[in-house]
């Protein structure tokens, strides 16, 4: 699909040492457009959208805060560790506003498997539905995201 050109910036604004040392689009060869289109069709087609994604992620996010960088059980199954690595990061769309540099890491303790996220990542996934891109070190995979968080449209 053809590119708006504002997203030209704003992909200039994800290539590495621009805002983050390793950028926000990993190895993807895709335009920006094609990102943002072929997650948000793997979103809907689970009948999911990007607010219900991401209003789980900041509640679980939340409530990891609460045990300042100890394990916490969520729902009985999910353990939430949130560590604050200091600092602020900027959204490389250009929104007004900081968003604290933490990680975020959630293991279903049925399946074992993990996911990480950031404060960003809440953000960018909520305001427009991009995950990063394939092979960056803060993807979020939506359909791993859906699978592990066991999240019901």
């Amino acid at each position: 699909m053809k590119q708006d050109p504002r997203l030209k910036i704003v992909e200039k604004n994800m290539m590495p040492g621009e805002i983050s040392n390793s950028g926000f689009l990993g190895n993807d060869e895709r335009k920006l457009v094609d990102i943002l289109l072929d997650d948000g069709q793997a979103v809907t087609a689970l009948q999911m959208n990007h607010q219900i994604l991401a209003n789980r992620m900041e509640d679980l996010t939340e409530k990891g805060r609460q045990g300042f960088g100890n394990p916490i059980l969520v729902d009985g199954f999910l353990e939430v560790i949130v560590e604050d690595s200091r600092g602020t990061i900027a959204c490389p769309f250009q929104h007004k506003g900081m968003y604290p540099k933490e990680n975020v890491r959630v293991t279903n303790r049925n399946t074992g498997e993990s996911i990480s996220w950031t404060a960003l990542n809440i953000h960018m996934i909520r305001e427009h539905g991009f995950y990063e891109g394939k092979g960056s070190p803060f993807r979020v995979e939506p359909l791993d995201l859906i699978r592990i968080l066991e999240i019901k449209g």
